[in-house]
């Protein structure tokens, strides 16, 4: 699977990490960027572009990151067919349900509040749990429009 990522500065260790990561996972990686750090870039101009590819093709995900994840999530949402969670470390019954209840096609993680390990975690229940398909769920996910 085709996984987006997208990230302004204070994801983009984390960034880095995870994309290989993704890889061993044995999915494609596609990078928005940022492509190099700086301190004073804004989120908005990686996550748009990341959101934007998963929101035109179904069969791809996006993993987006910043320093609390909330938002580049909010960010992705303005995205005809986007539905990103949040996840910024706990229980990661989050994640799981955004995926098995909404759908969530993006992960967006809060940087500042996870470690590596956690993130990778995340990632990990995040492409691996898939969407219940109950009518319920549908029926809730195809009224937002």
């Amino acid at each position: 699977m085709k996984i987006h990522f997208g990230t302004d500065h204070a994801g983009f260790a984390l960034k880095e990490k995870l994309k290989s990561y993704v890889e061993s996972l044995g999915h494609e990686v596609v990078d928005h960027g940022a492509f190099e750090y700086h301190a004073t870039d804004d989120y908005p101009d990686f996550v748009t572009p990341a959101a934007e590819a998963v929101g035109v093709d179904p069969n791809s995900m996006g993993i987006i990151l910043g320093g609390s994840g909330e938002g580049e999530a909010m960010d992705a949402n303005r995205i005809q067919d986007v539905r990103a969670t949040a996840y910024y470390g706990g229980n990661l019954d989050i994640v799981r349900l955004g995926r098995q209840h909404n759908d969530a096609n993006i992960l967006s993680l809060g940087a500042r509040f996870v470690t590596e390990d956690e993130a990778k975690e995340a990632v990990k229940v995040f492409l691996e749990t898939p969407f219940s398909g109950e009518k319920r769920h549908e029926r809730r996910i195809d009224k937002l429009g």
